[in-house]
């Protein structure tokens, strides 16, 4: 070995002890947040929710979510949930507000939300809450799985109760901005070597699986409106219609998560916290 090289081998060895050790995995049976690294459960900092009262244009479907996740958390028959729709809409932050509102009601249930890039270690992660006996939801956050026929197969057997489907106190919540997780044009699959109306059936069967689907359209104006008054409202802050939607004109769309946006700029402009 040159001197180049033991001094570099020197180096990564420092480097290596002064790195910190790995999180000790957590334990499912204490706590109500996880995550999932494909591997290991790892505690997480619970979640910061937007009051549910706060959700303006989608009340329906939050009601619906919310009685699905207090079902499972008692014990009770509850679905497996598909969130679809328009970006911005609340999707993923109203899955957490359902689940911390639960909590807050005293009702004992996880959520563990698992990337991607992980979903092929799904049956490890099942095995691990197997054995602890109280209601799992797992969430999976902006699917867009497109032409995968092997990722579609794998998620349809999970939930179809085969062999690696998630234990009777688990339950999915997967959020995605298609409505069927089908491609928008089956122009997508034609380099596929299976042929393309097969993905798109594919795709709408693995909808199909998911007992509860609630749609999230995109919002017109009185709705992002109501919105950003709301946000204002509840965080003391002045508001100005005018001013709001010169905000979502200027970013080409009006949404919730354009809503916040907006609440976090007046709050920094008048000088208040959120």
């Amino acid at each position: 070995m040159t001197d180049t090289s033991a001094l570099l081998a020197r180096i990564a060895e420092a480097l290596e002890r002064l790195s910190p050790a790995p999180a000790p995995a957590a334990d499912p049976a204490d706590g109500h947040w996880f995550g999932w690294d494909g591997a290991r459960l790892l505690a997480v900092a619970p979640a910061r929710p937007v009051p549910l009262s706060l959700y303006r244009g989608v009340e329906a479907q939050a009601a619906a979510l919310h009685e699905n996740v207090r079902r499972h958390a008692k014990g009770l028959p509850a679905h497996d949930v598909l969130l679809w729709g328009a970006r911005g809409m609340g999707k993923s932050s109203l899955a957490r507000s359902v689940v911390a509102d639960c909590l807050a009601r005293g009702d004992d249930l996880a959520l563990v939300q698992v990337m991607l890039p992980a979903l092929d270690s799904l049956p490890a992660l099942f095995r691990q809450l197997a054995a602890t006996q109280r209601p799992f939801l797992v969430f999976l956050d902006d699917v867009s799985l497109g032409a995968d026929a092997e990722t579609v197969h794998a998620l349809r057997s999970l939930l179809d109760g085969g062999v690696s489907a998630r234990p009777d106190h688990v339950r999915l919540i997967v959020t995605s901005n298609r409505r069927h997780l089908v491609p928008r044009s089956l122009a997508e699959n034609e380099g596929d070597a299976i042929n393309p109306r097969d993905a798109a059936d594919d795709h709408l069967a693995l909808a199909d699986r998911f007992g509860l689907r609630l749609g999230f359209h995109a919002c017109d104006q009185a709705q992002y409106l109501a919105m950003c008054e709301g946000y204002a409202m509840a965080n003391g802050l002045a508001f100005d219609a005018a001013d709001a939607l010169a905000w979502a004109m200027a970013r080409g769309a009006r949404s919730g998560r354009v809503a916040w946006q907006f609440t976090v700029e007046q709050a920094g402009k008048q000088g208040k916290t959120l």
